[in-house]
C-alpha cells in the first residue's frame, strides 16, 4: 500500500512539472515522462531487496551498474552546462556538445537512466521487471528518436554530421 501511495505521490508530481509536454505528443518530453515513469515503478517493485544478499554477484554488478550511472549522468550533465550555453534550462543548448562521453554517444543521459534501470533490475531479477526494464529502454529509445528529430531542426547539418560520427547509446556498437 505504501508503494502504491509512493507511487501516486511522486507521478502527481511528475505530472505537474510536465504538464506542457505532455500537451504535445512529438516532443520529447512526452516519452521521457513514461520512461521516468516506468522507471519508478522498477524501483518500487524492487525497492524491498535493494540491500538483500550484498555481497552477491548480481547485487556487485547492480551496484556497478548504479555507480556507472551516476558518473555519466553527472558528467553528461556537466557538459551540458559548460559547454553547450544552455539558454534557460539545460535542454536549451546553443552549442552543440560534442566533447566528453557525449564524443561517443548522443545521449549519455538517456544511456544514464537505462544503466540505471539495468542495476535496478539486477537488485531482483523477475519476469516483471524484465518487462519493466524493456519498456523502459523502449520509452528511452522513442524520447531519443524524437530529441534528435528536434536537434536537427536546431542544429540542421552540424548535427546530421555528429549522428554520423556517433552512436546513439553505446560507443562503438550499431
Amino acid at each position: 500500500m505504501i508503494k502504491a501511495i509512493v507511487f501516486v505521490a511522486i507521478s502527481t508530481g511528475a505530472l505537474w512539472l510536465s504538464r506542457r509536454s505532455l500537451r504535445r505528443p512529438d516532443s520529447h518530453g512526452f516519452y521521457r515522462f513514461f520512461a521516468f515513469e516506468t522507471l519508478l515503478g522498477l524501483t518500487l517493485l524492487n525497492v524491498d531487496q535493494w540491500f538483500a544478499d550484498p555481497f552477491s554477484a548480481w547485487q556487485l554488478l547492480s551496484w556497478l551498474s548504479l555507480i556507472g550511472s551516476a558518473l555519466l549522468a553527472i558528467h553528461g550533465f556537466r557538459l551540458l552546462h559548460v559547454v553547450g550555453q544552455p539558454e534557460g534550462g539545460i535542454e536549451d543548448t546553443t552549442v552543440l556538445v560534442e566533447v566528453g562521453a557525449y564524443r561517443y554517444i548522443r545521449h549519455p543521459l538517456y544511456a544514464s537512466l537505462m544503466l540505471f534501470a539495468l542495476g535496478v533490475f539486477l537488485k531482483h531479477i523477475s519476469l516483471p521487471a524484465g518487462i519493466l526494464l524493456v519498456v523502459v529502454c523502449a520509452f528511452l529509445f522513442a524520447t531519443a528518436r524524437v530529441e534528435e528529430r528536434e536537434n536537427l531542426e536546431r542544429f540542421g547539418e552540424e548535427y546530421a554530421a555528429y549522428m554520423r560520427r556517433s552512436k546513439m547509446f553505446i560507443p562503438y556498437v550499431f
